[in-house]
């Protein structure tokens, strides 16, 4: 079995290297209904092990706010994470680490780690130092002006090996002290709109897009990095979502915000991130999002950090890629234990894996 897993990862990895015309497969197949791209990801998922299964929805996190390069060279060895976003840092330390784990996935035949940015217009340049300042996103008013700014934002992205960017904001509200100008406004339509423009263009340059923070976050008070924060009943707004998903985002966030006073969506004291209403009643089911969910940040937010291995509660809830955990092994053996315990959850953590693994294949990285 490993001889052949040795063979497959030889024919198949091509640990960012190839041209876009050796690509099998691109983002726009994701959704298709094609038996060559289902063959493809089955044959990868039945050459790995359990753990390292498991370890494609762990995302560890590097960068001057993240993890030690040491610590996350060490995970990336010891096979138990499947992508790494980069927080704050210069184009140069950042291509530099990549490129190191990228060696580490090759020297070691392993799958290639996932690379992830918050790069939103906003958040841009803080994200990446010397980088081009495209300004704020709450400024962005016209589809001209969001394909530029998307333009410049995929080519150094590329130029650094990022393949997924958490972003467009989706929250319709610039006035919430999370996310004040991270949106695009306060017109529902508009935001919308220029949401969907930045996703398109986003995935159409090679760019895995984010719509976020799912079920919303913009007309909320407070920020749940420093507290629990509240949506006080009806679900406002859910239905930006919908277009969106139709129109084939490839992945969703979801916030740590806690619903109260709503009967069919109440979270029960836990924030959405850990909620399976949320995330598998509301939508996967309810709205039909067949895409990759990621968790909000796990590691330093309050309204999440409080909870007793939030980690497994949100892989649990229906999250696909666990965002930033404080210990990715203690993850990597409370789901695999998880598994061994629990059928439906186990089927659950199959479904994930393999979408992740659809990803990174229509991503050109496998």
């Amino acid at each position: 079995m490993k001889y052949f897993f040795l063979l497959l990862l030889a024919s198949l990895v091509l640990a960012n290297t190839g041209n876009a015309q050796d690509k099998k497969f691109g983002l726009n197949d994701f959704y298709t209904d094609n038996p060559e791209l289902d063959h493809t990801v089955d044959s990868i998922y039945n050459t790995l092990s359990q753990k390292q299964r498991i370890a494609q929805m762990i995302i560890s996190c590097t960068g001057e706010l993240g993890k030690p390069e040491a610590v996350v060279k060490k995970l990336a060895e010891d096979d138990i994470i499947g992508g790494v976003v980069f927080l704050k840092g210069s184009k140069k330390t950042h291509t530099e680490t990549i490129d190191e784990l990228n060696a580490i996935s090759e020297k070691n035949k392993t799958l290639p780690l996932m690379f992830s940015m918050d790069a939103e217009p906003s958040l841009f340049a803080s994200r990446i130092k010397g980088a081009q300042d495209v300004g704020k996103t709450i400024d962005i008013k016209t589809n001209a002006k969001s394909d530029s700014v998307v333009t410049i934002i995929n080519q150094e992205l590329k130029e650094i090996g990022v393949h997924h960017n958490f972003a467009p904001v989706l929250d319709i509200s610039p006035g919430n002290e999370a996310i004040k100008s991270r949106s695009y406004g306060n017109n529902k339509d508009s935001v919308i709109n220029l949401a969907n423009r930045f996703i398109k263009c986003t995935q159409e340059g090679g760019i895995i897009a984010t719509a976020k923070h799912f079920p919303g976050h913009g007309l909320v008070k407070g920020d749940t990095h420093k507290q629990s924060v509240y949506i006080d009943g009806p679900l406002q707004e859910v239905d930006n979502y919908k277009p969106i998903i139709a129109d084939g985002v490839l992945s969703i966030m979801i916030a740590h915000i806690t619903v109260i006073n709503n009967d069919v969506f109440g979270t029960n004291g836990l924030p959405s991130s850990c909620s399976r209403r949320i995330i598998t009643d509301l939508l996967k089911d309810g709205m039909c999002f067949d895409g990759i969910i990621v968790s909000d940040a796990l590691n330093i937010m309050k309204a999440v950090t409080i909870l007793d291995n939030a980690p497994l509660l949100a892989s649990k809830a229906g999250c696909d890629m666990i965002l930033m955990p404080k210990d990715e092994e203690k993850t990597m053996k409370s789901i695999l234990a998880e598994i061994e315990n629990d059928k439906a959850y186990s089927e659950q953590v199959i479904q994930s894996v393999k979408k992740i693994l659809r990803l990174k294949v229509c991503a050109g990285m496998i």
